[in-house]
């Protein structure tokens, strides 16, 4: 039934042909397949639910998980008006016709629910605009992203809301869908078991698209059953999702750098073909992998580095796909290679201490004296020539006076390093006999 506050548009039935996807749409929220982690009793909203007391909510997750859905069902759950906006077509002047319009409908004893789609495309002051309302009860604010809202959306907003992640619905939820449509159709697919299995897998964890892939299978007609190789000639596979500015981008590199860190060639593997498969820049990996020699193998292996730079000239020389080999081989070497971040802790280390005392002065006996005058100061007075000294160490003080020496290198006993760690200790201790 539409309100007051709607045009006749809105209130006229849609008799048209309407998309599976459509007709399937749940009417309750007991209905919806895949978030228990949201839905369930013991869940967020359950909880809320059950207690009567929804708070502003922000939706995260992939595309097809039933973003939208929910947010309807719990418009009518909890008896609020249910509207709908996107921020890509959506501008200020239309929000303020939202929020005047929300308003004139409270006064009648009616709440908003507004759903906003895309939420995180809006700017600042956009978010910002929501904020009194929220505040007020004038709506009840539920907005679906797919991006991370930690940093596409304001703090004040995400203080007043609560982020529920929605995840990709798993084989089992998708087959769920299937047998649903299937009902709906009053006819199982023409397919074999390995074809139905491959259809699922088509859709990647997305309930929209295996049910627009379904319509397209419902409407062959096919002599006999097919299997997995006439469905995929048929039908193509629906693209990783995958964005390279996006959160799917941090995530497949923070599991390829883990991965190699774990020392897990076959897992980086996977994630490094992932990342191609995605439309990554080979350069943007090469860059990274690079930095994983560096950061995680360390001096454990000194090798791994020259292996990453010869794999990324490579590259360069031979262009992809051929060049994509030569990268796989060094992410294939670092993860088998011998793991220590002790000189990128060491680094880390050092930096904080020159923060601290970034204004001490080098001990004057390894500072350069140019001049008569600053040798008559002293500088440069007892500097020992190490060369010159027993072993080639003469233990001097290299750290500033008033500065307590600090140790920031502790080489790990794996690898190249065991050996630079006997070096370190030999000369900790020489340093020890030399000062007395």
């Amino acid at each position: 039934m539409a309100d007051l506050f709607d045009s006749a548009d809105s209130a006229r039935p849609d008799t048209g042909p309407r998309p599976l996807a459509d007709r399937l749409r749940p009417k309750v929220l007991e209905e919806v397949i895949g978030q228990e982690q949201v839905l369930g009793p013991d869940a967020p909203l359950g909880i809320m639910l059950a207690s009567g007391s929804l708070s502003s909510l922000v939706l995260w997750g992939p595309p097809g998980v039933g973003k939208t859905t929910i947010a309807r069902l719990l418009a009518a759950e909890t008896d609020l008006h249910f509207v709908q906006i996107s921020a890509i077509f959506t501008g200020v002047p239309d929000l303020k016709k939202v929020f005047e319009t929300a308003k004139l409908r409270r006064r009648t004893g009616q709440g908003t629910l507004l759903f906003v789609d895309e939420i995180h495309r809006f700017n600042k002051a956009q978010q910002d605009g929501f904020l009194p309302y929220m505040e007020d009860g004038t709506i009840l604010l539920v907005g679906a992203t797919t991006e991370n809202p930690s940093f596409e959306l304001n703090a004040a907003l995400l203080s007043r809301a609560q982020v529920l992640v929605l995840t990709r619905l798993t084989p089992t939820d998708l087959e769920r869908l299937v047998q649903r449509a299937e009902k709906e159709l009053g006819r199982t697919l023409p397919l074999t078991g390995s074809a139905r299995e491959a259809l699922v897998e088509m859709a990647d964890g997305d309930g929209r698209a295996v049910l627009n892939l379904i319509e397209q299978v419902a409407a062959w007609k096919p002599q006999g059953k097919l299997d997995t190789d006439a469905l995929s000639a048929r039908l193509m596979k629906r693209a990783a999702k995958y964005d390279k500015s996006g959160d799917e981008h941090y995530n497949l590199i923070s599991a390829l750098h883990k991965s190699v860190r774990g020392s897990d060639p076959d897992a980086a593997l996977y994630w490094f073909a992932r990342m191609l498969t995605g439309g990554e820049d080979p350069r943007y990996l090469a860059r990274r992998i690079t930095r994983m020699a560096v950061e995680d193998i360390g001096l454990a292996d000194t090798n791994a580095h020259r292996v990453c730079l010869d794999a990324w000239e490579t590259y360069e020389r031979l262009g992809s796909p051929e060049g994509e080999l030569a990268l796989a081989q060094a992410v294939t070497y670092l993860a088998l290679a011998p793991k220590s971040n002790a000189a990128y802790v060491a680094f880390k280390s050092a930096m904080a201490a020159a923060r601290q005392t970034g204004s001490e002065p080098p001990p004057r006996h390894i500072m350069n004296a140019p001049t008569k005058m600053m040798k008559d100061q002293g500088f440069g007075a007892g500097y020992a020539y190490d060369h010159d000294a027993e072993d080639g160490f003469s233990g001097q003080n290299y750290f500033p006076e008033t500065m307590k020496r600090g140790v920031y290198y502790i080489p790990v006993e794996r690898g190249y390093e065991r050996e630079l760690k006997k070096r370190l200790d030999w000369f900790a201790k020489l340093r020890d006999k030399r000062n007395g």
